[in-house]
């Protein structure tokens, strides 16, 4: 079976946050959760030893994220799309969505903390329903909970940031 690669399109300065984001969980967040469960260890009988329980799901936890990341970097795209007209991650989209005009950036969750606009995956439902098409464009996709959602794109431009 063959598996598809996502490709995350994200800001450099999202980009930037992320590398330094593992950079500290391999390097000084890796030695302090290893510290604490050493710590935890000395003070004895470790089936009844909350914190070196706790310290130990913190560390899976953070490997957890540091396994996340390194996916992210990996098959990662920075920069300005093309202004081309075409929706795709990277671009903010004005679109007129069950009769409500919405501008929001099509791209990935993380690029949500540095922007000031919604941001929608491309993966969501009305992302995936929009992710290819053109100005112009009149699409309709299902919710979650099963409606019909017509959505009719009137813009899409480069992210700037």
């Amino acid at each position: 079976m063959s598996e598809t690669t996502q490709v995350t399109w994200l800001t450099q300065e999202a980009f930037d946050r992320l590398k330094d984001e593992l950079a500290r969980l391999e390097g000084a967040g890796r030695a302090e959760v290893t510290e604490r469960i050493a710590t935890a260890r000395d003070e004895g009988d470790l089936k009844e030893n909350g914190g070196y329980h706790a310290a130990r799901e913190e560390q899976a936890k953070q490997e957890a994220r540091i396994r996340e990341l390194k996916v992210k970097l990996r098959n990662v795209q920075v920069g300005v799309p093309l202004d081309d007209g075409v929706v795709e991650p990277g671009m903010v989209v004005t679109a007129t969505v069950a009769g409500d005009e919405l501008v929001f950036l099509l791209g990935s969750r993380e690029i949500a903390g540095s922007a000031d606009i919604d941001v929608f995956s491309p993966t969501s439902p009305l992302g995936a329903a929009i992710n290819g098409c053109t100005v112009g464009d009149t699409v309709t996709y299902t919710t979650p909970t099963g409606t019909e959602i017509t959505v009719v794109i009137s813009g899409a431009k480069p992210f700037i940031g």
